[in-house]
């Protein structure tokens, strides 16, 4: 059985929801900033109601006003929010105070020093990755200074997603352009992602 809990990010159409329904991760993410996946709030919702209603649905937002925020926790478009920028802790507080929704807040890690400031966040979750959703890898010795579960992000892949979840033990793993080929979801790298995850859990 899985004990890490899988994000699938940055779904696009209505092929990436069939791929997820059928292998079935935690959660999966809607990205409202700027990127090439970016999707409309009209889009999100048309593929938040074919997702299965057993995942998790998380949205993306870079720096975005807070209300808007909430607005789309409260139209059910989305379960979570998922902030990137440098949203404070007021704001993840007002968010989570006015949505009654869980907000995860991604820290860019580049030392230890960076892990540690970031552990007294409000936010529900934390999502540790180089980058705002950068794809690269980064130095894992660096969260040995975590002092709460996180979800690990940023250059995982189907090749050494199973090697951090023996090494780190995250709470959950984030990826999108790790299970992607030529920039759109593979559904055979999200299975393989998925079952290395799962033997990476059985070998702990």
């Amino acid at each position: 059985m899985r004990k890490t809990k899988i994000k699938i990010c940055g779904l696009m159409g209505g092929e990436d929801v069939s791929y997820v329904n059928i292998v079935h991760p935690d959660y999966v993410g809607f990205v409202f900033a700027q990127s090439k996946r970016r999707v409309s709030e009209e889009l999100a919702a048309k593929l938040a109601a074919e997702l299965d209603s057993g995942i998790i649905r998380v949205g993306v937002f870079v720096d975005e006003e807070a209300d808007r925020v909430v607005e789309l926790l409260k139209k059910d478009i989305i379960q979570i929010a998922q902030l990137h920028g440098g949203e404070s802790p007021d704001e993840i507080r007002y968010i989570q105070q006015r949505s009654g929704r869980q907000v995860i807040k991604a820290i860019q890690v580049r030392t230890a020093a960076d892990v540690a400031a970031g552990m007294d966040s409000p936010a529900d979750i934390l999502l540790l990755d180089s980058g705002k959703g950068s794809g690269e890898a980064f130095d894992w010795d660096c969260l040995r200074a975590a002092s709460r579960p996180f979800l690990l992000a940023g250059g995982l892949t189907p090749e050494n997603v199973g090697e951090a979840v023996m090494e780190i033990s995250p709470f959950g793993v984030d990826v999108s352009s790790g299970v992607e080929t030529n920039g759109r979801k593979d559904f055979f790298k999200i299975h393989d992602f998925m079952e290395a995850v799962t033997k990476g859990d059985k070998r702990k």
